[in-house]
């Protein structure tokens, strides 16, 4: 089929449902789906994990394995059914004509096969171009998308790329023949905030230049704002709400879009006085949906007898562009009421330091030739010099990228590494060059960690009960197993989970039940610090705000310190006091969050601010488009660590960012900044995320 000039939708999906197959039933993955791309348009696709949203582009690919089928309704590409082709028209409208970009570059990629050979094979196999135009091709796409010595790059093979460079390639084979229609599912997932901005800055650019028409997947809300022009929001496989990116946002009409934006942590949301409202209850497995309204059972405005009556159908909302609800509801709710104030929180009076660290330094040493070992070592610098204090019932976020030495920290602060040299001062105890098995157990059960991903940490063949009793006997907690079992379901109740919960194995839990077990054996010895490594990163939004809420209140409870180590700002700003930032090693920046959020900025703080999408229309963010890769701290630049990425280095006399590390400056109480900027030119700084004049 040549790529013909079509003036209709290039996607129409109508009344879809998509069901797979197992021995013993039916499962409905979509049901009732409409959707529609226009040409050059970008259409979001957001819902939490689970809700059907990589089974419409699987759909679209008609790639739904053996067990996966279509069952109702149609997709059209340019007007043509995709269902009712043969195997060789869909192999060459896949690749040529519509293209898929996924959440894990390498899934994509050939690690045997040079990056240039992998590119030119599209044009070669679809267009039948010759190996010298092809070459060509690909040259121009991978300077389109942006990556440094684009000839060096095609003589690459994919395991010498970063993780950004690696999804930039993906993105140029996506490109390679101009396709009409190019799906992307969750593509910046795997990447650090300042790599995502780039990578989301690039797709926009080239969607404009290539007039390309796109489906962008997503749970990150912020994300589909600055990308799409329209949205349709999915939930337990149906779309509950779809229209412009201006409707939705700023006049939502069904309650589980409400409930979302509720959920997420928005600039003025506070902890204490506007805590975020979690949506109760939990998702409904496929074979269990409940009758009527798939939501009404977490919904606040649920009637009985009219929304479990029977399915209900998408209506139009009159005078807006295209904005429709699945909702019997929607002309009668008060969009506008205010929010029902939860119970505000006071604020925890912060005690004394129960945890110093003085000049940290963690050095690793690695065979220079890492595949063979043997010749030189190189000195990998995780950490330097880290110096900062941290006190009862604070909460000290700990921010950067990965690479940036937050995990290394932690490790050495639990004992799984020991110090290369400073210290690290418990309570008066020095516990840096004690490992964990030589530590005594009130050090360990003292300091525990809640780690990102509930799934590894838990062991499947043991209930959740006697994991907890497993850690209370750890810690020589208890005198008897009666006592343990009583401790345990005490601290079931503590995370909010069902007592009934004890005798459950690992796999009847969804994430967010997981991690919530993880929080309880981490308390399990009354911990008064825990290190929390990107506890709801791997979770979905409404049960983020659960499990925020959740660690807030045992800390206020039990004067935990909380050290809080993300990437996510939006999350730090709203549950932090103080923020440490970090970037190669080094701490750059380390204040109160008020001092953090708002200039005079360390230019790395800056850019992350800038980076971090936000899901408000309200918000005018600071365009700061970071040049580069994170540098590896194998080989770490001379002089400042951010010098090769900064874009105020030009505003520094002599070459001085490129030859000394910076000082530590104290730019007001408990305010330090590493950087050799001059004090007038920190203080001509904008801020970054300013509220819209209305």
């Amino acid at each position: 089929m040549t790529k013909t000039e079509y003036d209709g939708p290039i996607l129409e999906i109508d009344q879809l449902s998509i069901s797979f197959f197992t021995r013993l039933r039916e499962i409905p993955a979509v049901m009732d789906f409409s959707v529609a791309v226009q040409p050059g348009e970008a259409v979001g696709l957001v819902g939490e994990s689970g809700c059907g949203k990589s089974t419409v582009a699987l759909g679209v690919m008609q790639d739904l394995g053996k067990n996966g089928r279509i069952v109702g309704g149609s997709i059209k590409f340019k007007g043509r059914d995709l269902g009712q082709m043969s195997m060789e028209e869909l192999r060459d409208i896949r690749g040529s004509e519509i293209a898929m970009i996924y959440q894990e570059p390498m899934a994509s990629l050939n690690p045997a096969m040079k990056i240039g050979k992998q590119l030119m094979e599209v044009p070669m196999i679809h267009q039948g171009m010759d190996e010298k135009a092809a070459y060509d091709r690909a040259l121009q796409v991978v300077t389109d998308v942006k990556l440094p010595d684009p000839k060096r790059m095609l003589d690459s093979y994919p395991h010498q790329l970063s993780g950004g460079q690696q999804q930039r390639i993906v993105i140029a084979m996506a490109l390679m023949s101009e396709p009409a229609l190019l799906i992307l599912d969750e593509p910046t997932t795997a990447l650090d905030v300042t790599v995502e901005a780039a990578v989301v800055e690039l797709v926009k650019e080239l969607g404009k230049k290539y007039g390309t028409s796109m489906l962008f997947i997503s749970h990150n809300l912020g994300l589909v704002l600055e990308t799409c022009d329209r949205l349709c929001v999915m939930y337990s496989g149906e779309a509950v709400e779809t229209g412009s990116i201006a409707d939705v946002f700023d006049k939502m009409q069904h309650p589980y879009t409400q409930a979302l934006f509720r959920s997420i942590p928005l600039p003025g949301a506070d902890k204490n006085t506007h805590p975020l409202k979690a949506i109760p209850g939990n998702f409904p497995l496929p074979h269990e949906r409940p009758q009527g309204c798939n939501f009404g059972p977490r919904c606040d405005y649920f009637e009985a007898g009219r929304c479990d009556a029977d399915a209900i159908q998408m209506e139009p909302i009159e005078g807006d562009d295209r904005h429709w609800s699945r909702c019997l509801k929607f002309r009668e709710i008060d969009w506008d009421a205010p929010i029902d104030v939860i119970d505000q929180k006071a604020k925890a009076e912060i005690g004394d330091v129960v945890l110093k660290m003085d000049n940290l330094k963690k050095y690793y040493e690695v065979a220079a030739n890492a595949l063979f070992g043997g010749g030189n070592t190189k000195v990998v610098k995780a950490n330097e010099t880290l110096s900062f204090e941290a006190r009862e019932s604070e909460t000290l976020a700990i921010v950067g990228e990965s690479g940036c030495g937050k995990s290394t920290f932690a490790k050495v602060l639990m004992g799984l590494e020991t110090a290369t040299d400073g210290q690290i001062i418990l309570d008066n105890r020095n516990i840096e060059s004690t490992a964990i098995e030589s530590r005594d157990t009130e050090t360990v059960s003292d300091i525990q960690m809640v780690f990102q991903n509930p799934f590894d940490t838990l062991n499947p063949s043991m209930t959740v009960g006697r994991q907890i009793i497993r850690a209370l006997e750890i810690f020589g907690v208890g005198a008897s197993e009666a006592e343990r079992k009583e401790r345990m379901l005490k601290l079931l109740d503590l995370v909010k989970l069902p007592r009934a919960f004890a005798d459950r194995m690992p796999r009847q839990l969804s994430g967010g039940q997981k991690q919530r077990v993880g929080i309880a054996r981490a308390f399990a010895g009354d911990a008064r610090i825990v290190v929390a490594d990107e506890p709801v990163s791997a979770l979905d939004v409404s049960v983020q705000a659960a499990v925020t809420d959740l660690l807030m209140e045992i800390q206020r409870e039990h004067k935990t310190t909380l050290l809080f180590i993300s990437h996510d700002l939006s999350i730090v700003r709203y549950l932090s006091d103080r923020v440490m930032v970090m970037y190669l090693g080094h701490v750059v920046e380390l204040g109160s969050t008020e001092q953090v959020f708002a200039p005079p900025y360390h230019p790395y703080t800056e850019a992350l601010l800038s980076a971090v999408p936000i899901a408000d229309t309200s918000i005018e963010k600071q365009h700061i488009v970071l040049e580069g890769d994170i540098p590896s701290a194998m080989n770490p630049p001379p002089g400042c660590p951010f010098q090769t990425r900064c874009r105020w280095k030009s505003e520094v006399p002599g070459g001085l960012c490129e030859k000394e590390v910076p000082p530590v400056r104290q730019m007001e109480a408990g305010h330090q900044v590493k950087c050799h900027l001059a004090d007038d030119i920190l203080a001509r700084m904008e801020p970054v995320i300013k509220v819209a004049a209305e």
